[in-house]
């Protein structure tokens, strides 16, 4: 399998209700939440495309760009943007469902990057 194919392979997509108990006192998602889930998301991505143990070693430019109210739908969407020799970049976003109408709209998005590490914590090349 091709760089390209398990890029596509490796696409992760998570669908989460937000619920009152993740959210702030103007009743929209937390963005500690937020970012908390978008690191699940990249881990999973990382780990999915390189089958190696990863870890994260950067957040970058995460821009909240909607406001998520609760009682909402948000679909997590990770991808791999870039692969280097240890490390690799996955691209988050999260998009906004209302629950009981269509459409949806693009709310955050931010870059992880991980490095893939062996069993005594040093990073080791990701097998390409």
């Amino acid at each position: 399998m091709n760089i390209d194919e398990r890029i596509e392979r490796s696409e992760t997509r998570i669908f989460k209700a937000v619920f009152p108990n993740t959210t702030n006192h103007y009743d929209t998602l937390f963005g500690g939440t937020a970012m908390h889930m978008m690191d699940e998301v990249a881990f999973i991505t990382a780990t999915r495309f390189s089958r190696q143990r990863m870890v994260t070693v950067s957040s970058d430019k995460i821009d909240f760009k909607k406001a998520i109210p609760s009682g909402t739908i948000v679909e997590l969407i990770g991808k791999v943007s870039n692969v280097g020799n240890t490390s690799l970049r996955v691209n988050v976003e999260i998009y906004i469902e209302q629950m009981y109408a269509e459409g949806r709209e693009l709310a955050v998005h931010g870059d992880f990057t991980f490095v893939a590490i062996d069993e005594n914590k040093k990073p080791v090349l990701i097998i390409k």
